[in-house]
């Protein structure tokens, strides 16, 4: 959502690698998905709602992650519970799970063992 605002919440290192055209590049259905809730509740603004949203993530060579069984499984038995929210938790263990690094600037996010940049 910041890149496709032009943010500057968004860090010159997640620039450079959202507009990396060598990287695959990877948004879980479980952030858009609080981006919905978030919306419907009116605590976040995009033009188009997650329409608008989901047609920019194609249109830009995002694939949208589905939620697996593998990832579920994760939450469940490997990861530890060091906060309780469970988008969080959700994103942590598919990028867990896919050997994946999470773009984040989310301080919740950085306490646990899975590798982020920002």
């Amino acid at each position: 959502m910041w890149y496709f605002e032009d943010s500057e919440k968004l860090s010159e290192t997640a620039v450079g690698i959202i507009e990396n055209g060598d990287l695959l590049k990877f948004v879980s259905v479980a952030s858009l998905w609080e981006f919905s809730i978030k919306y419907s509740m009116k605590k976040l603004v995009f033009d188009g709602g997650i329409a608008s949203l989901w047609e920019m993530l194609l249109q830009n060579k995002f694939n949208i992650l589905p939620i697996s069984q593998d990832h579920l499984q994760y939450v469940i038995t490997d990861l530890p519970f060091l906060h309780r929210d469970p988008f969080d938790r959700l994103i942590i263990a598919t990028a867990k799970a896919e050997c994946m690094t999470t773009l984040t600037t989310d301080e919740n996010i950085h306490k646990y063992d899975v590798c982020w940049v920002w």
